[in-house]
């Protein structure tokens, strides 16, 4: 089966054109169930769907009447490396000029929707202002991630001096664009017991290697498992908005992957890997024979060893399920939080709106101390307190007292005794790798999975990414890290699939992350472990502020509340291979840094 991993020529190949799923609107909403993806039963079973059913598509050209055409500005409106949104009447585009040509593109970011002239232009891309997606001026094309899908690139002409945009209706609307893709010409019926790649996982490592080897021109069988009951969702929301429901987080709907035949087992289990036969044993026994294979696990959260731990109403975040349990419980209730990281504060600002009261319980002197330094952790700590979250630092827990076997108090290394009804639990994950301990794949000595630039294991055909596995980061003098980002399992993903198919790519992209609480949103780049400096430029205390973390000379990271888009101007920079020298950011003029647009 080695030969399926070249990339196939496109003579050999069956790709038909697929606008995204949002363009085939409610004719794929309303699909009946017959053709869900494949999924994966406790007992064993599978439901197939049949690889010739396919959805209706509306044809990918529009004509003349379906497009609108606008003079948009006079050519020297916009300077080299200005960008402009302008108006065509059935919405928005972005107008970016670069090197002496214009370009149109839509002028939202697909992941969330954000401005793009507010981003930053560089090196022919322009990056998102919120969450660093980047994205082609001259394709469209999505170039580094969160996100999923590019953007539509619109027609441009100059007549007398006159900038003209052409764009189709209904792109302007949808402000989105899925790359076309290959479909799967190996159907599942016959050989369900052997795929061409198999997928371990279904976060956003597994789905971007799955989507990527299909807009790569792969063909075959492509089976991704999890242990959850979804298909892949965005999971990072899960502590940001507990009241999600499974489907308003999905990345992609059902009807998505049975048009490109990627098969999701859920509610699966791997409990072996046997990479000599290239096979995998499923949890009831099932067997699955793989060519290749991408490890893609995830993490399992910490769990509290406290006398009284296995009471009832103590919880951890890891399914949509969790979160809809924690805020229909903790609804007038009184809310403890243990772990002042990301979730667990995440959490304690989405429920202080809903709970009787919330309270943090952290070992540390304040939130976020390892990552974000002393100062912006205590400043972001002063927040919660204008928003009634008690604090209880420095300390740990060390009862669950119940009554009639449901939380009531939890009772606190310090000798203090707080009073409540739900606990979530939010101290840190360890990787889920168990099941790999006697498969020959290395595991360090924490249980991470090592890989090289290439996402590849000891182990050939062998890929692992995401939260499970420690990786060397290229503008760090490649030191092996372990970066649990959402943002970053994109990247790994892609990396996987790209080498899956001898395309040898490795992985190079700068780490981006975000947080959300109280309305106001925290931005970080870069790595900044090991820091032992931070300059703060700005106001804290009106938590408008930019956070450069330094190691010795160097700016190894970034971070940032109200000062769009420095964040994303600073991963630019570091993308690019420059270093920032801490003398630079010392003087408080960041003009050299914080190109926008107009």
């Amino acid at each position: 089966m080695g030969g399926c991993f070249s990339k196939p020529k496109p003579v050999e190949l069956k790709i038909e054109v697929v606008l995204p799923e949002k363009e085939r609107g409610k004719e794929e909403l309303s699909a009946s169930g017959k053709g869900s993806p494949r999924a994966y039963q406790g007992n064993g079973t599978a439901r197939h769907f049949h690889a010739e059913e396919r959805l209706p598509t509306p044809h990918p050209y529009p004509g003349p009447q379906d497009c609108v055409e606008a003079a948009v500005c006079h050519v020297k409106d916009l300077e080299n490396g200005q960008m402009r949104e302008v108006e065509l009447g059935w919405g928005k585009v972005l107008l970016v000029k670069d090197n002496g040509e214009f370009h149109a593109l839509g002028h939202k970011c697909p992941h969330y929707g954000a401005p793009l002239v507010k981003g930053v232009l560089s090196r022919g891309r322009v990056r998102c202002p919120w969450h660093g997606a980047c994205f082609n001026i001259s394709t469209g094309d999505l170039e580094d991630f969160p996100g999923l899908d590019s953007l539509h690139k619109f027609q441009v002409k100059i007549e007398k001096e006159k900038v003209y945009v052409r764009a189709s209706k209904q792109a302007l609307q949808l402000q989105r664009r899925t790359k076309v893709m290959a479909k799967c010409i190996s159907p599942s019926a016959g050989h369900s017991g052997s795929t061409n790649v198999l997928i371990v996982g279904a976060g956003a490592a597994g789905l971007v290697c799955a989507e990527t080897l299909r807009q790569e021109g792969f063909s075959d069988r492509i089976v991704l498992c999890t242990l959850d009951r979804h298909l892949p969702y965005d999971r990072p929301k899960l502590s940001k908005s507990l009241d999600a429901q499974p489907e308003q987080l999905a990345l992609r709907p059902k009807e998505f992957f049975r048009a490109y035949g990627i098969e999701v087992l859920t509610e699966a289990q791997v409990v072996t890997v046997d990479v000599r036969n290239k096979k995998v044993v499923f949890k009831d026994g099932f067997k699955l024979e793989y060519s290749k294979l991408l490890l893609a696990p995830g993490s399992s959260p910490k769990t509290l060893s406290c006398k009284g731990k296995e009471v009832e109403n103590v919880f951890t975040i890891r399914t949509p399920e969790d979160a809809n349990r924690v805020v229909r419980l903790a609804r007038g209730r009184n809310v403890v939080v243990v772990g002042a990281g990301f979730l667990g504060m995440e959490v304690a600002a989405y429920l202080t709106e809903k709970a009787h009261s919330v309270s943090v319980v952290e070992l540390e002197e304040t939130p976020f101390r390892r990552f974000l330094g002393e100062r912006v952790g205590r400043a972001l700590m002063k927040m919660f307190e204008n928003n009634r979250v008690k604090f209880y630092m420095q300390t740990e827990v060390l009862e669950l007292r119940a009554q009639e076997g449901k939380l009531k108090e939890v009772v606190l290394k310090s000798s203090k005794v707080v009073r409540a009804d739900v606990c979530v639990v939010g101290i840190g994950a360890v990787p889920a790798t168990g099941f790999l301990r006697q498969s020959g794949i290395g595991l360090d000595s924490r249980g991470f999975i090592p890989v090289n630039k290439m996402m590849q294991t000891n182990v050939p055909g062998v890929f692992a990414a995401g939260d499970a596995i420690t990786f060397p980061l290229a503008w760090r003098n490649n030191r092996k890290v372990n970066i649990p980002h959402w943002q970053m399992a994109h990247a790994q993903g892609r990396v996987a699939a790209q080498n899956m198919l001898a395309q040898e790519a490795e992985i190079s992209t700068v780490p981006y992350l975000w947080t959300a609480m109280f309305g106001k949103s925290l931005r970080y780049a870069g790595y900044g472990e090991g820091f032992d400096d931070v300059i703060i430029q700005g106001d804290l205390e009106e938590l408008k502020f930019v956070a450069f973390y330094t190691k010795g000379d160097e700016v190894i990271a970034v971070a940032s509340m109200n000062y769009d888009p420095i964040v994303s101007k600073v991963a630019e920079v570091l993308a690019s291979g420059r270093v920032i020298r801490k003398r630079e950011v010392e003087t408080g003029d960041m003009s050299w840094l914080t190109g926008k647009g107009s």
